[in-house]
C-alpha cells in the first residue's frame, strides 16, 4: 500500500470516528472532534486531518445509518425554534447558519444565527428588554477578508442554546469563513428557512 493511500485511509478513519463523536456525544467543534477521534485511533500525526467538508459527508452518512428518524425529527424541531427566534430578532436580519441549517444536527445541537446590525448594543438591550438571561463571548471570524472579533450572545429556550454571533451590516456583502482559507460559512435568511421547513 503506498503512503499516500495509508494517508488517505487514515484520514477518512478520522473523519468516520469524528462524524460519531460529533452525533453520539454532542461536540460540535469540529477542531476538537478531529484531534479527538485521531487520538482514540492512535494517530498522532495531525498533518493530514480531514476537512470539515469530509467530517460532515461522514455523519451524514452515520445519522442515515444510526439515527435516521430520531435525527430527521430534531433537525425539524430546531429548525422550527430557529424560526420562532428568527421572527423576534428580525430587526436585526438573522441568518441560520451550522448543523441546523445544513440538516445534520445531532442530539445537543445548538442554534447559530448570525445577526447583521450596525450596533451590538441594541442586540443586548433587546435582550434585557425582554427578561432574558443571556451569556456573552467572542468569536474571531474572516468577513470579507478581514479577521474580525466578533461579540457573541448565547441565550437558552426549552433546553436549547441558541448562539447569536453580530456582525456589521456591510458584512452581507462578503463572505464569512472560520479561517482565512476556509469555505464560506452557509447562511439563510428566515424565509429559506421557512422553506426548509414546509418542504
Amino acid at each position: 500500500m503506498s503512503r499516500e493511500r495509508g494517508r488517505d485511509d487514515a484520514r477518512s478513519a478520522i473523519a468516520v470516528q469524528a462524524a460519531r463523536l460529533m452525533a453520539e456525544d454532542g461536540i460540535e467543534d469540529y477542531g476538537l472532534a478531529k484531534r479527538k477521534a485521531a487520538k482514540q485511533l492512535g494517530m498522532h500525526d495531525t498533518r493530514r486531518l480531514p476537512n470539515n467538508a469530509e467530517i460532515d459527508a461522514a455523519l451524514r452518512e452515520y445519522q442515515v445509518i444510526y439515527q435516521p428518524d430520531d435525527q430527521r425529527q430534531r433537525t425539524q424541531l430546531l429548525r422550527e425554534q430557529a424560526v420562532d427566534t428568527m421572527r423576534e430578532l428580525a430587526d436585526f436580519n438573522p441568518h441560520l447558519t451550522g448543523s441546523v441549517l445544513s440538516g445534520i444536527a445531532g442530539p445537543y445541537a445548538s442554534i447559530h444565527l448570525q445577526l447583521y446590525t450596525d450596533s451590538a448594543k441594541a442586540v443586548e438591550l433587546f435582550l434585557l428588554g425582554r427578561g432574558l438571561n443571556y451569556r456573552t463571548g467572542q468569536a474571531r471570524l474572516y468577513a470579507g477578508g478581514e479577521l474580525r472579533t466578533l461579540p457573541i450572545f448565547t441565550i437558552e429556550d426549552e433546553g436549547t442554546e441558541i448562539e447569536m454571533t453580530v456582525l456589521e451590516t456591510r458584512d452581507l456583502r462578503a463572505p464569512v469563513r472560520t479561517s482565512a482559507e476556509g469555505r464560506v460559512i452557509e447562511r439563510a435568511k428566515l424565509p429559506a428557512v421557512e422553506a426548509l421547513l414546509s418542504a
